[in-house]
């Protein structure tokens, strides 16, 4: 393949006492002519090896109809009327709907009439506490800079805003819909309705990524402010002092722990807290004194477990407290005695899958409900009766689509440091080496959880294997988990996901040369990563939004917030970790890589695209064999939300690409291989 020339310059910089050549600094400017010409010979080449993969139109339609199952979100009950986001099939985003008894279900924000041609995204709502009035936040492009507006529920008529700067802000109402505190350009302020946002009153000025919450009778306010391993948690008392200067009392600050706090109607303070216990317990204290010292243990850590949720209901004999937790990544919900704490059973749930977060109605009630997926069942809505201890289908996913029988193999393979690592593998029955992809992610303590995917059943379908690797970074086993995979450990994620690829062809589930990776964002490092630590065990990579300067990581997107999970090249000892694993810096001349595929996306504020391309140029002009390296870019979306065209586009081309490069075959669209 002959690749559009990239020149390589003489940039070396001194950092540290190294000597770091970036010889395609010039890439970074997206803007610059030079680049401008090579994305576009990129994306002229990227065509034409898409033009030739086989099976490309089937592997399209087999997602899309997949995808047309929808979704179903959780009810989010306020003043007597439940808010939820459905998505039925032919529709590009999300619809965000209201009811109340005796009212017919209505539109409250659709992103499809806003922009029909799927470029605006509803990022974040909440409504007020008497379901009068919504904040919502759009963005457009995949951007994700959010702008904030309010609506009046009844009328659909756009009351205040817009206030820009409030990626996915958090918004706690005050009683009475007339004003609300929310999180612009990384402070936390106080918005009161009519008012211009200028205006408004800065109760938290350093800038750092701030969570709120509000007690149902709005009383406590909860301010958390993320920190390198943890967070720090304030709770203020909005009767005592003014929302104008609430007066903030330390639940805990300064600790490598993370704590959620709420209060509940029972007026008792709820913390889930990793202080302690690194999968987590349930504490509770007096909100009229937070501090650790008078915090008391309610449900204690579960070895094998961690906890992550929870909620109260009435029950037949009173109030039953339910505890949210994912074992090994599988949901489950505990039920417990309040006072004491003691487990008294397991909520019924369909299968061995995910459990969305818990919703009850502000006032009380009986009634709990849930999401729940798994790798064959498109998310749909449950409800728990805390009364007769069933469990109910509430709403399913609103399409119907034929899954192929699938199997889903659990097992634990050891990584180079004697750890060991779990890994689920989907395939259809059968027996034999065969195509795989092996996916991970490995970062910011997040779990790969099992759920539906239009994308990953129809390789299965097809006859190949898909492989989830839990890997230390995420949050499968807790937060010890996530810190080994962080900052001068991180090294032992990679290690943990070659562990898992060699362990697949050891146990005969596949070959290096019909083994493909992928991954997305963090993720996209992992596959980065692995790629240039071990060319010589995978046929394809699939890096899509991935961060791979890890040098420069700090100086675009959201980098800046990252440096508690990566480190700093700032730092000396850091820069040598990350010098370590950075692929871009790893990539050596002569080396026979991988078929690699690198996706990026023009409105991606999180990760710059300028990874991708960087890594491109210096792939192409180093790899020795014939196997192809192309950029797939994208302009209109971004790193997260979009619509489902441009998902199933992405999808379908990555399935060609990866299926192409590790012989997978497939027959017409829905019959197997």
């Amino acid at each position: 393949m002959i690749y559009p020339p990239a020149e390589r310059e003489p940039v070396v910089d001194l950092l540290g006492g190294r000597a770091v050549p970036d010889p395609y600094r010039w890439l970074e400017d997206g803007d610059d002519p030079r680049t401008r010409d090579w994305l576009a010979a990129q994306d002229e080449l990227w065509r034409a090896h898409a033009a030739t993969l086989p099976g490309r139109d089937g592997w399209h339609a087999r997602v899309a109809a997949l995808t047309e199952a929808g979704t179903a979100g959780t009810p989010m009950w306020r003043g007597g009327r439940r808010f939820f986001l459905r998505r039925t099939a032919g529709q590009e985003h999300a619809v965000l709907y209201t009811a109340a008894a005796g009212e017919n279900v209505r539109a409250l924000v659709d992103p499809g009439v806003l922009d029909p041609g799927g470029l605006v995204t509803l990022d974040h709502w909440q409504p007020d506490a008497e379901g009068r009035l919504l904040a919502f936040q759009l963005s457009r492009n995949g951007d994700e800079h959010s702008r904030l507006y309010v609506a009046d529920v009844m009328t659909g008529e756009v009351v205040d805003g817009p206030v820009d700067r409030c990626r996915y802000s958090p918004v706690a109402w005050l009683p009475g819909g007339k004003a609300f505190f929310y999180v612009r350009g990384r402070r936390v302020c106080l918005h009161r309705l009519g008012t211009p946002a200028d205006d408004d009153v800065v109760v938290l000025a350093e800038e750092r990524s701030y969570g709120l919450g509000i007690s149902g009778d709005g009383r406590w306010l909860t301010v958390s402010a993320g920190r390198p391993g943890g967070n720090d948690l304030w709770l203020a008392d909005l009767v005592a002092s003014s929302p104008e200067r609430p007066a903030l009392r330390t639940v805990q600050e300064g600790t490598d722990a993370v704590t959620v706090a709420a209060v509940g109607p029972d007026g008792r303070l709820y913390l889930l807290t990793t202080r302690d216990a690194p999968r987590g317990r349930l504490c509770v204290a007096d909100p009229e004194h937070p501090s650790p010292e008078g915090w008391s243990e309610l449900v204690g850590p579960d070895p094998e477990a961690v906890i992550g949720d929870f909620a109260i209901a009435e029950g037949t004999g009173g109030p039953v407290l339910l505890v949210g937790r994912t074992r090994h990544a599988t949901g489950e919900i505990g039920v417990h005695d309040p006072v004491t704490g003691e487990r008294l059973g397991l909520v019924p749930l369909p299968g061995l899958g995910s459990v969305g977060h818990m919703s009850t109605r502000p006032e009380g009630g009986h009634e709990v409900w849930f999401t729940y997926t798994d790798g064959v069942t498109p998310v749909g809505v449950h409800r728990y009766d805390a009364r007769t201890g069933r469990t109910t289908l509430w709403e399913a996913a609103p399409g119907a689509v034929e899954v192929p029988e699938v199997e889903s193999h659990r097992f634990v393979c050891v990584s180079a440091d004697g750890t060991p690592v779990r890994v689920v593998v989907l395939a259809r029955p059968g027996a034999g080496p065969r195509p795989a992809v092996l996916y991970g992610y490995g970062g910011f303590g997040r779990p790969l959880a099992p759920s539906y995917s239009g994308y990953v059943l129809p390789w299965v379908e097809a006859g190949g294997i898909f492989a989830f690797a839990q890997v230390r970074g995420g949050g499968e086993e807790g937060a010890d988990w996530h810190r080994a995979g962080t900052l001068g450990r991180k090294q032992n994620t990679f290690d943990d996901f070659v562990a898992v690829a060699e362990h697949l062809v050891a146990e005969g589930w596949t070959t290096p040369s019909r083994l493909g990776v992928c991954g997305e964002s963090n993720g996209g490092l992992l596959a980065g990563a692995v790629l240039t630590q071990r060319p010589d065990l995978f046929a394809a990579v699939v890096c899509s939004a991935p961060l791979l300067d890890m040098v420069r990581y700090e100086r675009s997107g959201l980098g800046p917030s990252w440096r508690g999970e990566y480190g700093s090249a700032d730092d000396p000892e850091q820069l040598g970790w990350l010098l370590g694993y950075s692929p871009y810096h790893r990539v050596e001349k002569g080396t026979d890589y991988p078929a690699t595929l690198l996706t990026t996306f023009g409105g991606d504020s999180r990760v710059d695209p300028l990874h991708a391309r960087k890594m491109c140029a210096a792939l192409q002009w180093a790899t020795s064999g014939d196997r192809p390296v192309v950029l797939r870019h994208e302009d209109g979306v971004g790193h997260g939300a979009r619509s489902v065209s441009r998902s199933v586009g992405l999808a379908a081309d990555m399935l060609a690409f990866l299926a192409r490069h590790t012989g997978l075959e497939p027959g017409a669209p829905g019959s197997g291989p």
